[in-house]
C-alpha cells in the first residue's frame, strides 16, 4: 500500500519526508536545483534504487541539464532517467508558470522493466524512417500493463510518425508524453536521458508490468449534428454530407446563441471520430482538431490535419467552463471505474492552458489532486500532448493527457 505523499509548497519548495519508496515528487524554485533532488530523496527515506526519474527544468536551467541528469543517475541509482525543458512545470498540486525550477518525479517499481531509448527520424528516399527503436521486442503489448513515455523535440522529430509507427507495428502499447517547451525554434529546447543532454529527437522510457491508465482531457463540447465527409483533399474538407463545408458551418452558427458564436469567432474546433464501427458517437469519441481557415470561393475549410472521406466528424468549441467540466467529468468517471486507487501521475498539459484558458491558478494539477488527494504528481506544460482515444494514441493540443500508476 503506498503511503500518502505530502503537498510541497508553492513559494519555497519544500516539503517533509513521508518515507513512501514507490512513488515521490520534488520541487525547487530558483536555480539551487541540488535542493529538489535532496527533498526527493529525503521523501523517499531508503536507498533502494529507483524505476525510473523524471525531471522537467525551466528555460533557465537548460545550460545545466546534463549536470542534473548525472546527479539524479548518482542520488538514485539508476540510469532510467529522463527529462525535457519546460515553459512552465507541474509538482504536486501546483502549477509554476513561466518559472525557473526543477520538478522531478520517481518510480520504484520492484516488478517492473524499463528500457530506455533515444529516438530519431531521418527524411530518406523511401519517406522518413525511425531509429533508435530495438528491433528485438514482441510485436504486441499489454494494453494494461506496458506503456511507453515519451519526451519529444517539437522542432525535430515528428511525433505523428512515431504513433503511425506503433500503432501499426507495436499494437496496443499505449503511447504516452509530451513535447518539449519553453524554445521558439530549433536548438533551444533540451532532452535528457540517462546521464546527458541531447537537442534533438526524442527521449522515450519502455514500462513492462506496472498497471496504468490514462486520462485524455481535449476540453471540447459539440455542436451541431454529425456529419460526413463527403469531398476533401489532405486537410481541406471542400463538403459535408454532400453540401459546401462552409454552407454547413452558417447554418449551424446561425442556430447557434450569442456566446456560442463569440466562440466560433475565437476558435472554432472540428472533431472525428476515432472508431468508426459504432452506433452513436459521444462524447469523448472524437479527435479534436482545430479549424485553421476557410475559403470562401470554393466553400471550403481548412483543417490543422489530415481528413479523408468518409470520415464522421463534428464541430466543437472550447472554454474553460467546458475545459473543466470535461476534464472534472473524466477524472471522476476514472475513480469510479478504476480497480485500485493509482499511488503515482504524470500530467502533460498543454502550455495554451493554465492561466491562458482558466482564471484560476494550477487548475489541473489540482482538479487532479482533489479526485486523487494521496497521489504523487509531476509534469510540464507541452507543446504538444501524446495520449490514448480509443484503441491507439495521438498528438494532440490544448489537452491535459495524464497517466496512472497504480
Amino acid at each position: 500500500m503506498n503511503r500518502q505523499p505530502t503537498q510541497a509548497s508553492a513559494t519555497k519548495g519544500t516539503r517533509p519526508p513521508d518515507n513512501n519508496s514507490l512513488y515521490q515528487w520534488g520541487w525547487s524554485q530558483g536555480a539551487d536545483w541540488r535542493r529538489a533532488i535532496e527533498q526527493t530523496a529525503a521523501a523517499r527515506g531508503d536507498a533502494t534504487p529507483c524505476s525510473l526519474v523524471l525531471f522537467f527544468v525551466g528555460r533557465e536551467l537548460v545550460s545545466d541539464m546534463a549536470e542534473i541528469a548525472l546527479a539524479l543517475v548518482q542520488q538514485f541509482g539508476t540510469y532510467s532517467v529522463l527529462g525535457c525543458s519546460a515553459e512552465s512545470l507541474v509538482a504536486g498540486p501546483d502549477e509554476f508558470e513561466q518559472t525557473s525550477g526543477l520538478a522531478i518525479w520517481t518510480a520504484t517499481w520492484p516488478d517492473a522493466s524499463v528500457a530506455l531509448m533515444h529516438l530519431r527520424f531521418q527524411h530518406t528516399p523511401d519517406g522518413p524512417q525511425l531509429s533508435g527503436w530495438p528491433t528485438n521486442w514482441p510485436d504486441t503489448f499489454s494494453a494494461e500493463a506496458d506503456t511507453l513515455l515519451v519526451l519529444g523535440e517539437p522542432f525535430s522529430f515528428p511525433a505523428e510518425h512515431l504513433l503511425e509507427f506503433v500503432a501499426a507495428e507495436q499494437a496496443p502499447l499505449r503511447v504516452v508524453g509530451g513535447m518539449a517547451s519553453g524554445g521558439t525554434g530549433p536548438g533551444e529546447n533540451a532532452l535528457a536521458i540517462a546521464g546527458e543532454m541531447v537537442r534533438e529527437g526524442a527521449v522515450a522510457a519502455l514500462i513492462q508490468g506496472v498497471k496504468s491508465s490514462t486520462v485524455v482531457s481535449q476540453g471540447c463540447r459539440p455542436i451541431g449534428e454529425t456529419m460526413i465527409v463527403t469531398q476533401a483533399e489532405r486537410n481541406v474538407i471542400y463538403q459535408l454530407s454532400g453540401r459546401p463545408a462552409l454552407v454547413r458551418l452558417k447554418e449551424l452558427f446561425n442556430e447557434l446563441p450569442n456566446h456560442e458564436k463569440e466562440l466560433v469567432q475565437q476558435g472554432l474546433h472540428l472533431g472525428r471520430v476515432v472508431t468508426e464501427f459504432k452506433d452513436a458517437f459521444e462524447h469523448g469519441d472524437f479527435l479534436i482538431r482545430n479549424v485553421v481557415g476557410i475559403h470562401p470561393p470554393d466553400g471550403s475549410i481548412v483543417l490543422g490535419d489530415f481528413v479523408r472521406v468518409g470520415q464522421t466528424v463534428r464541430f466543437h468549441l472550447r472554454d474553460q467552463q467546458t475545459a473543466h467540466d470535461d476534464l472534472q467529468q473524466l477524472l471522476e468517471k476514472h475513480q469510479s471505474t478504476a480497480d485500485a486507487s493509482p499511488g503515482g501521475a504524470l500530467l502533460f498539459t498543454c502550455n495554451g492552458r493554465g492561466s491562458r484558458l482558466f482564471d484560476v491558478p494550477s487548475h489541473d494539477a489540482r482538479l487532479l489532486s482533489q479526485v486523487y488527494p494521496n497521489l504523487a504528481v509531476a509534469g510540464f506544460f507541452a507543446q504538444g500532448e501524446i495520449g490514448p482515444l480509443g484503441q491507439r494514441s495521438f498528438l494532440h493540443g490544448f489537452t491535459a493527457s495524464i497517466v496512472l500508476f497504480e
